[in-house]
């Protein structure tokens, strides 16, 4: 069982992941304009697997199929969430794209859901979707269909870090999906490459966005999910749309309608009502065993 303490740690580290991803999500449309969302990628994931890998170098040598599809799924899902949301980012800005992308882990928390407050909830998150794209009378279909592959994405990868670290010690599971993301995203990265807009201010950026935006909340996510539910770990996300929102406008110079702020605001007040308000499931025994273990 979790005690109070565990639950108050990992919920104030999932907290600062939220800031920490947000803003690095707008430091990387500062460069996305300047050398493209696979770089800016690709930045990320070099700097995750240097500060992972030395820390959790994975042992292969009796891993089963079993045990190995997780993080090799996680790696795959962490290529797809972030090649799509960043790509989003550069079509919708950072506000509109984050909260297209929270719909990944409110559809998880709704999931196994029958009460008709959730689906009121879902459908007030649906509308506050439909005003925040359509409010300043365009709609880019390209950037919505890539920040819902990016929610999509956001889904199973919350599903597969929480078995990856339930059956892995430490970082070891994160680090084999890192260096899987690296291998996917790299022949992306080099084939859109320009050299000529590299300078050591863009070089200091990207790396800045490779710690803030992964190697720091991607490693932080092993230890929270050891310590907080899903419901939990949904909940917090749930502020996650503002705080975008606030750097979008702060680093990037985003600007919201009346309409847009009040669309993102209902989106996260949907989210959070219908997830605060479920009912944790019974743990049983073999559980309450397992995270003994752990």
């Amino acid at each position: 069982m979790r005690t109070q303490r565990e639950k108050l740690s990992g919920a104030g580290a999932q907290l600062a992941t939220e800031v920490s991803i947000n803003f690095g999500s707008s430091l990387a449309g500062l460069l996305i304009p300047v050398v493209g969302s696979p770089i800016v990628v690709a930045a990320r994931q070099i700097v995750m697997v240097i500060v992972v890998l030395p820390l959790a170098r994975p042992r292969l040598k009796n891993l089963t199929w079993a045990r190995i599809w997780p993080p090799l799924g996680l790696g795959l899902v962490l290529a797809v969430m972030n090649l799509s949301f960043y790509q989003a980012v550069s079509m919708l800005g950072l506000g509109v794209a984050a909260t297209i992308e929270f719909l990944g882990p409110f559809a998880l928390a709704l999931v196994t859901s029958r009460r008709i407050l959730d689906f009121v909830c879902a459908a007030a998150a649906a509308g506050g979707v439909f005003l925040l794209t359509w409010s300043d009378g365009t709609l880019d279909v390209l950037g919505i269909v890539l920040a819902l592959t990016a929610a999509a994405a956001w889904f199973c990868y919350i599903v597969l870090t929480r078995r990856v670290a339930t059956e892995f010690a430490g970082l070891e599971g994160i680090s084999i999906a890192s260096v899987v993301s690296l291998v996917i995203v790299v022949p992306i990265a080099l084939f859109t490459l320009d050299l000529s807009v590299f300078t050591w201010g863009v070089v200091g950026l990207l790396l800045l966005v490779g710690v803030v935006s992964s190697a720091f909340p991607y490693t932080l996510d092993t230890y929270i999910l050891r310590r907080i539910s899903p419901r939990l770990y949904a909940i917090i996300t749930s502020f996650g749309p503002v705080i975008a929102a606030g750097f979008g406008a702060l680093v990037l110079g985003e600007t919201f309608t009346l309409l847009q702020q009040i669309a993102i605001v209902v989106v996260c007040v949907a989210a959070g009502a219908a997830i605060a308000t479920q009912r944790d499931r019974p743990i049983s025994d073999l559980e309450l065993t397992a995270t003994a273990i752990l």
